[in-house]
């Protein structure tokens, strides 16, 4: 099978926008500009269908390399026949692959091995084809210096047997069906465990209690439940297995080996059943259990994606000026003021709680600062001391209030060790620069989480126990589709921004700040292009996606791209306006017949878009930030009760439900059972991350710190 009848197989995709696709994705296009700017050529894909296309090619080239490499193995070995080539080449999955390759790796020294070398194999063949009745005979038949008596002839000699039962396809396929559809995994408590604090030890453990004895169905077991239990084994807690209908899968196998009631019967049901137990089903078993966890695997990450997706494009409060607050208790609260680009003006320390309590030195510090900044929001971390902090806020009283918003400090202190912050902030401390993230990312959560390691925002599950290389792969196509989705302001977006621009990357972002630093903003897309090392590819995959606010032409503050200005100034001058009129001008816009510019290289989906982009340039699409408050009333998981009603912000979501910050340290969490009173399919149906909802509690575990909560309203007034 070739590369685009693989895909298309996979995808169910028109042949044709595969064709395509493949060939932009040869020419080194990425998936966002492909998806927004070549929808003519792909039959208007989207960009999931489009990474879909990528996934499949990926797979589909590393199929043809292991290929390459088992054709060679076996030639090397004078063994390809025209028969086995035929088969292998034709192959479209890896596991039939291995299959057909199985009987000629070279492996350790097995027993089949020694026994072929000991001149044991023809009497194998006898006893296979099961046609004699004096085994016990032909085996004397057999004996040499190594072979001394009859039991160790037909010993080797069934050796051989479940060799070849083993390499059968016929036979690995209906064990992997069995499996698939019955096998249980079953885990036990391993006590032998040990640690140097035996109470330490015993709280690591009480982790995965529930599964001390435990049994499922393999194909039932969801996801997290999964990797939980591969955690456990991992960690040495619990000893982990599948469990199988052995006596069914030894009579499946029989029914395809023996062919008649005679001497050899007994035999080869040895071997048959030797042939299982000690090679099949330990082979087949971890190789469902691999794919079980590949499976767990990206259901995990699929939820990370989503989580991340939603976080990336959280809603914005925009080019405002706030004062930033990273609260604690003993070290006080870091305090910072940011223009309205996100530079630091001023930072101090404040200490209005335990032990220095000094209240009304923080309050008339907070007010000078917010009269003398102009502040217009007011950012406070949501870790250590937050509601005391944000307590603290809401007692002054101001000339003219700020916004107060409480912001996930998730990452900060990541982001404030990091190169990153050390080359942006060279003069101040980690605190400084974790304040400062807090308050950016209030302004533009996008712009300022891209600097943060995905896997330190804490949106996932389980992030640590996925392929690390497949996780950062999908949480980079994330950060990639949400920046080139909202688009990047050129002239004042970071390094780490532009890096995951399309077309970009991180050395040519570095060249674009330098260039930006040495000769000032860019007035046009233009200018781009003097950027050092910038050549023709990247310009045309980038530009559409780099804004430039106030510059020569309003078109360069559009998703326009600057191949296509020349459409946008013929409409224009076809309606007797300059391109700049015809921003905006829905009266005009709306009466525009498209048809009219259809050519060999533009179609309707691309007019459709362009017009759409005409209609509001550079908008934003994302939601503006809202304020919101916790009940002021509920400080600790002792003040809560069941049948309270709650203001909260879902703060994680996984397959089983999400997790609701209350205002205090621990989440309360609404099970999937909880979302609705119907059946609940898909978690992110119900909720997004950061909603702000209200939700009933149910029940609250104060010993193991657990909240069981249920969705009372998804939406606030």
């Amino acid at each position: 099978m070739t590369l685009i009848p693989y895909i298309t197989q996979y995808t169910q995709l028109p042949q044709k926008s595969v064709e395509n696709t493949v060939a932009l994705l040869n020419q080194d296009c990425t998936i966002p500009f492909i998806s927004r700017y070549r929808k003519e050529a792909t039959g208007n894909l989207d960009e999931v269908q489009v990474g879909a296309i990528v996934q499949y090619k990926t797979q589909f080239e590393a199929l043809e390399k292991r290929k390459k490499a088992i054709l060679k193995a076996v030639d090397v070995q004078g063994l390809l026949t025209t028969e086995l080539k035929s088969k292998l080449e034709n192959c479209s999955d890896i596991v039939s692959l291995e299959d057909f390759y199985l009987p000629f790796k070279k492996s350790k020294k097995t027993k089949a091995e020694t026994a072929r070398k000991n001149g044991l194999e023809p009497f194998a063949k006898i006893i296979m084809a099961q046609r004699s009745e004096e085994i016990e005979f032909i085996a004397s038949k057999y004996l040499n210096a190594t072979i001394e008596n009859e039991d160790d002839a037909i010993e080797g000699a069934l050796h051989i047997i479940a060799e070849w039962i083993n390499e059968r396809t016929d036979i690995r396929n209906q064990l992997r069906k069995q499996l698939e559809r019955h096998a249980l995994i079953t885990t036990k408590a391993i006590k032998s465990k040990k640690d140097s604090n035996p109470q330490v030890a015993n709280e690591k453990a009480q982790k995965f209690r529930d599964y001390f004895d435990f049994s499922e169905p393999l194909n039932r077991c969801p996801s997290h439940r999964f990797l939980a239990i591969q955690r456990g084994e991992k960690e040495g807690f619990i000893r982990v297995k599948l469990e199988n209908d052995d006596a069914r899968a030894i009579q499946n196998i029989e029914r395809r080996i023996i062919k008649s009631n005679n001497a050899s019967t007994p035999y080869l049901e040895q071997a048959i059943a030797d042939a299982y137990k000690r090679l099949l089903f330990p082979s087949i078993s971890n190789e469902i259990l691999k794919n079980a966890k590949l499976k767990a695997d990206n259901a995990a990450i699929e939820v990370f994606a989503k989580n991340l997706r939603q976080l990336l494009l959280g809603a914005p409060l925009g080019e405002k000026r706030i004062l930033a607050i990273d609260p604690g208790f003993r070290t006080g609260c870091k305090v910072v003021c940011l223009d309205a680009q996100g530079y630091l003006k001023h930072n101090e320390t404040i200490y209005p709680h335990a032990p220095q309590n000094d209240s009304k030195g923080a309050i008339k510090k907070i007010s000078s600062l917010v009269d003398a900044y102009k502040i217009e929001a007011i950012a406070i971390g949501n870790g250590t001391a937050s509601r005391e902090t944000e307590r603290l806020i809401k007692r002054i009283s101001f000339k003219q209030p700020p916004e107060v918003y409480v912001v996930s400090e998730a990452g900060a202190s990541i982001y404030s060790a990091s190169k990153i912050a050390r080359e942006e902030f060279p003069n101040y401390d980690v605190t400084v620069r974790g304040a400062v993230s807090i308050g950016r990312r209030l302004a533009d959560p996008l712009a300022e989480l891209v600097k943060i390691d995905a896997k330190s925002i804490g949106v996932g599950q389980y992030q640590h126990d996925v392929d690390q290389v497949q996780l950062k792969t999908a949480l980079d196509t994330v950060v990639e589709s949400c920046v080139n989705s909202v688009g990047v302001n050129i002239n004042t977006a970071s390094i780490s921004l532009l890096s995951y621009v399309s077309g970009i990357g991180p050395k040519l972002a570095e060249n674009i700040v330098t260039y930006r630093n040495e000769n000032g903003a860019f007035r046009s897309r233009q200018n781009i292009k003097k950027v050092p090392r910038l050549g023709g590819k990247a310009f045309e995959q980038g530009a559409g996606f780099l804004r430039i606010k106030d510059g020569d032409n309003a078109l360069d503050d559009s998703a326009v791209h600057p191949e296509r200005y020349s459409i946008v100034q013929k409409i224009a001058k076809d309606h007797k306006l300059s391109s700049s009129d015809l921003l905006g001008n829905q009266e005009v816009l709306q009466k525009i017949n498209l048809e009219k510019y259809i050519d060999t290289t533009i179609g309707l989906p691309t007019l459709h878009d362009i017009i759409e982009e005409l209609k509001k340039p550079g908008l934003d699409r994302r939601e503006k930030a809202k304020m919101f408050t916790f009940d002021q009333n509920i400080r600790t998981i002792e003040d809560l009760k069941p049948g309270q009603l709650l203001p909260g912000i879902v703060n994680n979501i996984t397959n089983f439900g999400c997790f609701v910050d209350l205002g205090i340290k621990e989440s309360g969490l609404i099970h999937i059972s909880n979302l609705a009173d119907g059946f609940v399919s898909d978690v992110n149906a119900h909720v997004n991350l950061h909603q702000q909802l209200i939700v009933k509690v149910l029940e609250i575990d104060t010993k193991r710190k657990r909240i069981q909560l249920k969705l009372h309203k998804s939406k606030m007034n």
